[in-house]
């Protein structure tokens, strides 16, 4: 039996994989007065008059809604919310064993409804929100319109890609004796995560006081390299602003013409795009995370047969798996616990050091934690809940008096 076929008779048997379980019991008519009649009312009437209040009277916050309206799914596109649901699903649990955050899937099907405010509407009971698996460029719309509704709002596919490609780029750094800002980086994609790494690297938004910028960057999506004298980027709002802020140097021409010389590729884009032969053209022992999964820009064992010093990929059966299990967690872990009202760029950016911190001694072939450590999310967790209280975005009162 292959593993897709072992998944479907693993999920028929069990009929998905979550389940809703009381953190209380029902012994007593006393038991029931406190779970809900006539108890129940006084703690309604406490978050009536301060809606705060639901952060410590609620499953609140300790809970994140996984939203998606199915239009990228994994690398199966757009096959709607229904296709959808074993991916949130199994988002939902990895939230579960590696931050105990109770998740819940939503899945929308119907595209043309108003979805920033469906999730305005989930506000009120859960502590943030994970966009997942949104295609772009309505993943940047649907993410900056919600920001203001007092609980962190967050894609993934963005944030999470980019926070891990910067850990793996610092730690890729120390084991080859590089400064980060005199990197020149090419990146192949450039959708949510492509747009969220260029942001994150370049420190765009972000106060140099905390971010240092990577040296330079060149962008290419399926026209080829991003520049600024493009004449189709002014419809598309992320590409038109990766043009005036990367590619110092104007530079044209194809991904091979934008990979010679680079230091490192990052490739969140298509499978089997780079070859030996543009490896080979980099300038010496070349860092590349080829992030197209399964299958990714190119095989980890042709990248380093063309001279690349370190080789990073999605895959779990590749040494340097770099994966986003390692970033969210602990990122709507450490929220949570600020009760934050966002996820600021700088606790993304407290996030990556966090994740590069927790390896003491990286190597060529372990520049991250392996994804199964759980104590990679508690690191996160921790530098993100600083950042929130110093971003000014946390809810003071929950470590003090009750509102």
């Amino acid at each position: 039996m292959d593993i897709d076929e072992e998944s479907l008779a693993f999920h028929e048997r069990h009929r998905g994989k979550l389940a809703t379980r009381s953190k209380t019991e029902i012994h007593s008519m006393h038991d029931l007065a406190l779970v809900y009649t006539p108890g129940v009312a006084a703690v309604s009437k406490k978050i009536a008059q301060n809606p705060d209040a639901a952060f410590r009277y609620t499953m609140k916050a300790n809970s994140i809604a996984v939203v998606t309206d199915g239009s990228a799914v994994l690398g199966l596109g757009d096959i709607g919310g229904y296709g959808a649901i074993p991916v949130m699903e199994g988002k939902a649990i990895l939230f579960k064993e590696f931050a105990d955050i109770d998740a819940f899937p939503i899945c929308f099907e119907e595209k043309t409804a108003d979805i920033v405010a469906q999730i305005r509407n989930l506000a009120p009971v859960f502590g943030g929100i994970n966009l997942e698996d949104i295609a772009a460029p309505r993943c940047f719309e649907i993410e900056d319109s919600l920001q203001d509704i007092g609980i962190p709002v967050m894609h993934d596919d963005q944030h999470g890609t980019a926070v891990v490609v910067l850990a793996a780029l610092l730690n890729a750094c120390r084991v080859l004796n590089r400064e980060f800002a005199d990197l020149r980086i090419v990146i192949s994609g450039a959708g949510a995560a492509g747009f969220a790494i260029v942001r994150l690297l370049k420190c765009l938004g972000i106060d140099t006081k905390y971010c240092s910028p990577a040296g330079d960057i060149i962008v290419c999506d399926r026209r080829g390299i991003i520049h600024k004298r493009r004449s189709d980027l002014f419809a598309q709002r992320h590409k038109y602003i990766i043009a005036h802020e990367t590619n110092r140097a104007v530079r044209t021409g194809t991904l091979a013409d934008a990979m010679e010389g680079a230091d490192a590729f990052i490739g969140v884009s298509a499978p089997g795009i780079v070859t030996e032969e543009m490896v080979a053209s980099m300038g010496p022992n070349p860092i590349v995370f080829a992030l197209a999964n399964p299958v990714p820009e190119i095989m980890p064992e042709h990248a380093r047969a063309a001279g690349a010093a370190i080789v990073g990929t999605g895959r779990s059966d590749y040494p340097n798996q770099i994966n986003n299990v390692l970033a969210f967690p602990g990122i709507f872990r450490g929220a949570l616990d600020a009760a934050a009202t966002q996820i600021t760029d700088r606790m993304k950016l407290a996030a990556a050091h966090a994740l590069a911190d927790h390896m003491n001694a990286p190597t060529r072939n372990r520049v991250l934690p392996d994804v199964l450590d759980k104590r990679v999310a508690y690191s996160v967790a921790r530098a993100v809940q600083c950042a929130a209280n110093e971003s000014g975005c946390a809810r003071a009162w929950l470590q003090s008096s009750p509102p």
